[in-house]
């Protein structure tokens, strides 16, 4: 995935500099790392985004809720009916006498969970009460933990500090539940439901239940959740919930460093490489190219960007060394007529016939003009560059471009006796470029051509 050349570039010198410099990569210094950070940061951005979005916006506690709720009505209306059948058909309201059969036969339903039983006459008189055990019923290949835990325990005191700041007081709790009003009620219109707060903040039910036999009201059964025990329940849930995240989140860093580390670490390449040809002089390391490494094996955008450096690299090179070819050839081509020029001056100095010198004064004229034109060409050469970028190429026809070429120079070469001979098809030939630089190729071609030729060439 990374690319051959990642794993062994093959100059030595860069080999070693760069093996050196990857060495001193760590996990810490990826972590550090810029690119890295955006990638944890956006993946931990989601993943909190959505663990929030399941805890503030899931049904999950009103379905708890309601599913605790039914099961207290399940459970009073189960009461109810059992007082009612030990009542029997001719059954009297209960009363003070009955407290002890009540206790007994609310000891013997088997409870379970902290809740608070009560049973009252029709009037709301309290007659008789139990707290039920805490915990659950053992059951056969089920089990459930009620510990809690370092989370449970911090998103408890987290609800309670907010309770607190939000809820309502012992007061209005205390008010929230009045068995004389409520168990008429439940006498005439049905089991009643009724959910309050603790002065701690926990949720409390309340179930009222009428005992009937037959028409006649004989009392209510009144059985009070344990305070808290829904809010353990989310609170189980909440923590199982942050656990996954928690995992989630380690899952997510550790993956968000790999995918780090194949980005960054190859770029951080690229730029050590790109520094190393920047900072490449005879004093510092032996000179040499400056080599990219070859990442292109890698389907992605810095396979891409690794072909594109090696390519611009390269045409820097290529540009260079024609600089460099160009120089030679101006210094070359330079030193001909200067050769020519030093010879005459030298020549002049001996000469003493006025023939001699002025044939002397016509070839350094000459060389004199083929200076200028040497300079001349240099200029425009030096300028072709930045001209061939701001002017934009168009079709032509080449043909027709050497034929208005031939007409001109023919009558040139037919002046000084030389045969001019141009063999081109017929047919157009349309090409996609500069024409009248191409024309100065052909122009400076044919004239240099000419200025060899003698009469009769």
């Amino acid at each position: 995935m990374l690319g051959d050349d990642y794993v062994a570039p093959t100059a030595t010198t860069e080999r070693a500099v760069l093996t050196a410099r990857r060495r001193r990569r760590g996990v810490i210094k990826l972590i550090r790392s810029p690119l890295a950070g955006r990638i944890i940061t956006f993946n931990l951005v989601s993943l909190i985004v959505l663990v929030a979005g399941v805890m503030f916006f899931s049904p999950s506690r009103d379905n708890l809720a309601y599913q605790r709720a039914n099961a207290l009505v399940t459970e009073a209306e189960l009461a109810a009916k059992i007082f009612a059948a030990q009542a029997g058909t001719a059954a009297q309201p209960l009363g003070p006498s009955d407290a002890g059969s009540i206790v007994a036969t609310l000891s013997h339903l088997g409870f379970r969970g902290g809740a608070h039983l009560a049973v009252y006459d029709p009037a709301g008189v309290l007659l008789a009460e139990l707290q039920a055990p805490d915990g659950l019923r053992d059951l056969g290949g089920l089990s459930f933990s009620e510990g809690g835990t370092f989370i449970s325990d911090m998103l408890a005191r987290i609800g309670l500090g907010i309770s607190r700041l939000t809820g309502r007081n012992s007061a209005e709790v205390a008010a929230n539940y009045d068995a004389k009003t409520m168990v008429p009620l439940a006498i005439t219109a049905g089991t009643r439901v009724d959910d309050s707060t603790d002065a701690e903040g926990r949720l409390v039910f309340t179930i009222v239940s009428p005992i009937q036999s037959a028409t006649t009201p004989l009392g209510a059964v009144v059985i009070t959740s344990a305070a808290g025990e829904l809010d353990r329940l989310v609170l189980s849930e909440r923590e199982q919930l942050l656990t996954m995240f928690v995992v989630g989140a380690l899952v997510s860093v550790a993956f968000s460093l790999l995918l780090a580390s194949t980005i960054a670490n190859p770029l951080s390449d690229l730029a050590d490489a790109a520094e190393l040809g920047r900072d490449r002089n005879a004093r510092k390391m032996s000179p040499g190219r400056v080599r990219i490494p070859d990442l292109t094996a890698r389907p992605d955008e810095i396979g891409r960007l690794s072909g594109a450096l090696r390519g611009m690299v390269a045409a820097l090179y290529e540009r260079i060394e024609a600089n460099e070819q160009f120089a030679a050839d101006v210094a070359h081509e330079i030193k001909n007529p200067l050769a020519s020029l030093r010879s005459a001056v030298g020549t002049m100095r001996m000469a003493k016939r006025e023939d001699q010198r002025e044939r002397l004064l016509e070839v350094i004229e000459h060389d004199v003009r083929r200076l200028d034109r040497l300079v001349s060409d240099i200029s425009n050469a030096s300028r072709l560059d930045s001209e061939l970028v701001k002017e934009e190429e168009q079709s032509f026809d080449l043909l027709k471009m050497l034929g208005n070429i031939n007409d001109y120079l023919g009558k040139q070469a037919s002046e000084k006796g030389i045969e001019y001979i141009a063999d081109i098809p017929g047919g157009p030939i349309i090409v996609q470029g500069l024409e009248g630089r191409l024309a100065q190729v052909f122009v400076n071609l044919i004239t240099n051509a000419i200025s060899f030729c003698e009469d009769g060439d």
